[in-house]
């Protein structure tokens, strides 16, 4: 569940130096924020941090980049950033909708999606980060050898995806329905969400999708 009407949320996350408020002016030229050439990776919904973070921390070789939409769960992903001694990471709040006006053609290495929203109602289907139209615009904005890692404890959402994906022109590699019980395991980092999953005994579900 979300986190709602954090006080003073929307003030401190215009403050950060860890949020990019003008995205759009950097399509094209992220390296130039980061100072260096290394691979881009970016979250899609990634609430308060925790996987992120722990990337960053653990690869300084590569740049990093959250995306969030909910000031609610930004903040907190703001305030654990502030205690860390990296330079590889910064966060944009937008709608995953408009990554195509932030990114340029080829810009991004990979893209992790974890435990996004499954918007249930099947009228609602274009807006899961899945859908055939996000990989449109995954397409656009990522190397030609660059991946989707998609993590979900929903069921449903998942057999839409591995349906779905094909149908954008695109493979699948790595499914597991149980990830925690598969060879794929090894080196996975977990999010909040996952941990409290995997606590309560529930099977999480994992893709790979490339071109």
């Amino acid at each position: 569940m979300r986190l709602r009407n954090v006080k003073g949320a929307r003030e401190n996350i215009a403050a950060s130096q860890f949020v990019i408020h003008n995205p759009e002016e950097y399509k094209g030229k992220w390296r130039e924020l980061f100072q260096n050439n290394n691979p881009i990776h970016i979250e899609i919904g990634m609430g308060k941090g925790k996987f992120i973070q722990t990337l960053a921390s653990n690869n300084p070789n590569i740049n990093y980049i959250g995306i969030e939409k909910f000031s609610s769960v930004l903040i907190r992903a703001i305030e654990k950033r502030n205690e860390l001694d990296i330079e590889n990471l910064y966060f944009i709040r937008m709608d995953a909708e408009e990554i195509v006006n932030i990114f340029e053609e080829g810009e991004v290495n990979q893209i992790y999606l974890n435990f996004s929203d499954p918007w249930p109602k099947d009228r609602h289907a274009k807006r899961r980060l899945t859908s055939k139209e996000f990989f449109g615009r995954y397409n656009k904005i990522l190397k030609e050898d660059g991946v989707v890692i998609f993590k979900t404890d929903n069921r449903e959402l998942f057999d839409f995806s591995v349906e779905e994906i094909p149908q954008a022109n695109w493979k699948l590699k790595e499914v597991t329905y149980d990830l925690h019980n598969s060879e794929f395991v090894q080196g996975n980092v977990m999010t909040e969400y996952e941990e409290r999953f995997v606590t309560e005994g529930k099977a999480i579900n994992r893709l790979v999708a490339y071109r």
